[in-house]
Protein backbone atom coordinates (compact mmCIF):
# COMPACT_ATOMS: atom_id res chain seq x y z
CA UNK A 1 0.00 0.00 0.00
CA UNK A 2 0.97 3.61 -1.06
CA UNK A 3 2.20 6.04 2.21
CA UNK A 4 -0.68 7.98 2.84
CA UNK A 5 1.14 11.79 2.22
CA UNK A 6 0.66 14.04 5.75
CA UNK A 7 1.22 17.72 5.70
CA UNK A 8 2.10 19.40 9.19
CA UNK A 9 1.22 23.03 9.48
CA UNK A 10 3.05 24.86 12.33
CA UNK A 11 5.73 27.21 13.39
CA UNK A 12 7.17 25.43 16.44
CA UNK A 13 10.31 22.92 15.20
CA UNK A 14 9.10 21.26 19.00
CA UNK A 15 5.42 20.60 17.68
CA UNK A 16 6.69 19.55 13.96
CA UNK A 17 9.28 17.12 15.72
CA UNK A 18 6.65 15.83 17.76
CA UNK A 19 4.43 15.21 14.86
CA UNK A 20 6.31 13.76 13.35
CA UNK A 21 8.04 11.53 15.93
CA UNK A 22 4.33 10.46 16.56
CA UNK A 23 3.68 9.74 12.83
CA UNK A 24 6.89 7.56 12.30
CA UNK A 25 5.84 4.30 13.27
CA UNK A 26 2.97 5.02 10.82
CA UNK A 27 2.63 4.44 6.51
CA UNK A 28 3.06 8.13 5.78
CA UNK A 29 5.32 10.33 4.31
CA UNK A 30 5.59 13.69 5.99
CA UNK A 31 5.99 17.43 4.94
CA UNK A 32 6.24 20.34 6.62
CA UNK A 33 4.75 23.69 6.02
CA UNK A 34 5.79 26.52 8.81
CA UNK A 35 2.63 29.03 8.16
CA UNK A 36 -0.51 29.22 5.66
CA UNK A 37 0.79 30.84 2.62
CA UNK A 38 3.47 27.61 2.69
CA UNK A 39 1.01 25.18 3.45
CA UNK A 40 -1.27 26.66 0.52
CA UNK A 41 1.95 26.55 -2.01
CA UNK A 42 3.06 22.66 -0.65
CA UNK A 43 -0.81 21.65 -1.24
CA UNK A 44 -1.49 23.10 -4.58
CA UNK A 45 2.26 20.84 -5.37
CA UNK A 46 2.08 17.85 -3.18
CA UNK A 47 -1.59 16.99 -2.79
CA UNK A 48 -1.60 15.60 0.78
CA UNK A 49 -3.71 13.27 2.12
CA UNK A 50 -4.73 14.69 5.29
CA UNK A 51 -3.59 18.13 6.71
CA UNK A 52 -2.66 18.92 10.51
CA UNK A 53 -3.54 22.78 10.97
CA UNK A 54 -2.30 24.90 13.88
CA UNK A 55 -4.08 27.73 14.66
CA UNK A 56 -1.43 30.21 15.91
CA UNK A 57 1.16 31.00 13.24
CA UNK A 58 2.62 34.26 11.37
CA UNK A 59 1.65 35.45 7.59
CA UNK A 60 -1.95 33.32 7.66
CA UNK A 61 -3.00 31.64 10.50
CA UNK A 62 -4.83 28.66 10.43
CA UNK A 63 -8.52 29.53 10.58
CA UNK A 64 -7.96 31.81 7.11
CA UNK A 65 -6.07 29.08 5.60
CA UNK A 66 -8.54 25.98 6.33
CA UNK A 67 -11.15 28.65 4.58
CA UNK A 68 -8.95 29.07 1.52
CA UNK A 69 -9.00 25.48 1.42
CA UNK A 70 -12.55 25.01 1.99
CA UNK A 71 -13.70 27.66 -1.04
CA UNK A 72 -11.36 25.87 -3.51
CA UNK A 73 -13.27 22.74 -5.41
CA UNK A 74 -9.80 21.00 -5.28
CA UNK A 75 -9.20 20.93 -1.58
CA UNK A 76 -12.64 21.41 -0.59
CA UNK A 77 -12.76 17.70 0.86
CA UNK A 78 -9.11 17.19 1.51
CA UNK A 79 -9.00 16.02 5.52
CA UNK A 80 -7.63 18.96 7.96
CA UNK A 81 -7.33 18.20 11.35
CA UNK A 82 -6.48 21.32 13.64
CA UNK A 83 -3.86 20.66 16.29
CA UNK A 84 -4.08 23.63 18.21
CA UNK A 85 -3.71 24.93 21.88
CA UNK A 86 -6.88 26.90 21.76
CA UNK A 87 -8.92 24.19 23.24
CA UNK A 88 -11.49 26.29 24.45
CA UNK A 89 -15.09 25.76 23.27
CA UNK A 90 -15.28 28.87 20.87
CA UNK A 91 -12.33 28.17 19.18
CA UNK A 92 -12.90 24.38 18.83
CA UNK A 93 -16.15 25.30 17.33
CA UNK A 94 -15.00 27.66 14.96
CA UNK A 95 -12.51 25.11 13.82
CA UNK A 96 -15.12 22.71 12.92
CA UNK A 97 -17.67 25.43 11.71
CA UNK A 98 -14.81 26.58 8.70
CA UNK A 99 -14.70 23.19 7.86
CA UNK A 100 -11.92 20.75 9.65
CA UNK A 101 -12.81 17.19 10.09
CA UNK A 102 -11.98 16.97 13.44
CA UNK A 103 -10.08 19.20 16.54
CA UNK A 104 -7.02 18.13 18.85
CA UNK A 105 -5.80 19.95 21.50
CA UNK A 106 -1.77 20.34 22.44
CA UNK A 107 -0.29 18.34 24.50
CA UNK A 108 -1.00 16.36 21.82
CA UNK A 109 -1.90 12.64 22.88
CA UNK A 110 0.15 10.22 19.97
CA UNK A 111 -2.86 7.55 20.30
CA UNK A 112 -5.86 9.62 19.78
CA UNK A 113 -4.05 11.73 16.95
CA UNK A 114 -3.24 8.63 15.39
CA UNK A 115 -6.46 7.36 15.87
CA UNK A 116 -8.17 10.58 14.51
CA UNK A 117 -5.79 9.95 11.13
CA UNK A 118 -6.37 6.97 10.49
CA UNK A 119 -10.11 7.33 10.78
CA UNK A 120 -9.96 9.87 7.90
CA UNK A 121 -7.12 8.23 6.17
CA UNK A 122 -8.03 4.87 6.11
CA UNK A 123 -4.21 3.66 6.60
Amino acid sequence: MAKKKILIVDDSATVVLMEKTILANGNFDVSVANDGVQALDSIATNRPDLVLMDVVMPNMDGYETVKRLRADPATRDMPIIMVTTKGETEHRDKGLKIGCNDYITKPINASELLAKIRALVSA
